[in-house]
């Protein structure tokens, strides 16, 4: 190859940088990017209907006795299936984030061997009833102020009660379900 034709190959590739450079230039003058002051998106929030009562206190849920007479194991265990990540269901079971769950309804809190339960679970003491499972799985932080388990709760009643359901139906000798008064 001749100096001649090294020239033209570096000539072109000079020149298209040089073209490109100019165009980025021009492109900056026309389209000026305008930059937030406050960096990140607001997000409009549309104020929730209050009541119509304002003073009156919030709708009565279901009884949980209730809502366990139409439950399913089935729907239970297949709504479980989040807490597998931190639970297991298997009887003699490793425990893993949270304690293993078999035989869980009757069971005295905070009594799964080798799990380290908060200081607020251990404190609460007594024993898992279908109606403290309700209640726990409701709220979690709100049944046991000061628990390690990070779980929001199940807002459906009906949901509860197919969990609750299935938690009973792990065991050796699951528990009768209570029956609604008439």
């Amino acid at each position: 190859m001749d100096s001649f034709e090294f020239n033209k190959i570096a000539g072109a590739v000079l020149g298209t940088g040089l073209f490109l450079v100019a165009l980025n230039i021009t492109a900056e003058a026309i389209f000026a990017p305008q930059h937030p002051a406050k960096p990140g998106f607001e997000i409009e929030v549309k104020p929730q209907v209050a009541a119509t009562n304002p003073g009156a206190p919030p709708a009565a849920e279901e009884p949980i006795e209730k809502l366990l007479a139409n439950a399913s194991v089935d729907r239970g265990q297949a709504d479980t299936k989040a807490c597998a990540a931190c639970h297991n269901f298997q009887k003699g079971g490793p425990n893993g984030i949270g304690p293993n769950l078999y035989g869980i309804v009757g069971r005295a809190r905070a009594s799964a061997p080798g799990f380290n339960y908060s200081d607020a679970m251990k404190a609460k003491g007594g024993e898992w009833t279908i109606d403290d499972l309700n209640k726990f799985l409701t709220s979690p932080k709100e049944f046991v102020p000061g628990t390690k388990m990070t779980f929001a709760g199940l807002p459906r009643g009906s949901q509860r009660a197919d969990v609750i359901a299935y938690l009973n139906s792990l065991s050796d000798n699951p528990k009768p379900l209570p029956v609604a008064k008439q």
